[in-house]
């Protein structure tokens, strides 16, 4: 009778342990790119005049995070476009920080030509990823 038992809640394990692996044929990162999409729209209103740069940073920390997800999940099947994300995001993190420290109009400029490095490395992931995700 235990034997049975043993093997019955097995097969109810192995079987929700199915289930759960069949709801979504999409790859992690692709919920993971949409996040980082939805982080990277907040930069561009982000008002670094009137809001100051910690906005700005907060903005970017969100990105970083969402970057990283992605990163982490992809960069076994897109490890050139996931190298460059890291670049893109690595270097407006550094930009923030200095622009943390110094807020010139040169670090502004810098910014945002990050942010856009940044979009263009996350849509060229995107459209490799397109196949993928849908």
């Amino acid at each position: 009778m235990g034997r049975k038992l043993i093997c019955a809640a097995a097969s109810v394990l192995i079987l929700a342990a199915l289930a759960g692996c069949g709801g979504s044929s999409k790859p992690p990162y692709c919920s993971s790119l949409t996040n980082l999409k939805e982080s990277i729209k907040a930069l561009p209103p982000t008002d670094v005049i009137k809001n100051g740069t910690s906005a700005l940073k907060t903005n970017v920390n969100k990105v970083v995070t969402n970057a990283h997800s992605v990163v982490d999940s992809a960069k076994q099947d897109f490890p050139s476009e996931t190298s460059a994300i890291t670049t893109a995001v690595n270097s407006l993190k550094t930009t923030v920080n200095q622009l943390q420290q110094d807020a010139s109009p040169t670090l502004v400029v810098q910014a945002a030509g990050n942010v856009a490095s940044v979009g263009t490395a996350v849509k060229s992931f995107a459209s490799s990823a397109s196949s993928k995700c849908g």
